[in-house]
């Protein structure tokens, strides 16, 4: 989902981050670079396929990045986008700040 073009940065941060599990996606994320199954691991919850849909919006609008590594097995890994690394929340908040991806 793209964020509509809205003055109020809470509704675009809704438009983002909205959806079931994209919050418990980047509180994994938060705590350092994930792999697929690491991330199912820690949400036994969400399916295979839900889970895929929504790191491919997070990846969309900026928030993930993905990282393949060539290796005999493919391997790839999610990372947060550099602007949500360099402002992780505070501990005691459950928020996340928004940013363009790099370049």
């Amino acid at each position: 989902m793209k964020p509509a073009r809205t003055k109020c940065p809470a509704e675009t941060a809704l438009a983002v981050i909205g959806g079931r599990w994209k919050v418990p996606i980047l509180f994994q994320l938060f705590q350092g670079v994930q792999r697929f199954s690491a991330l199912q691991r820690a949400l036994p919850a969400v399916s295979q396929k839900m889970l895929t849909q929504q790191l491919r919006e997070l990846e969309r609008d900026g928030i993930l990045h993905r990282e393949v590594y060539a290796h005999a097995s493919p391997a790839q890994s999610r990372i947060l986008a550099h602007a949500a690394r360099r402002n992780p929340p505070p501990r005691h908040r459950r928020h996340v700040r928004l940013g363009p991806s790099p370049a």
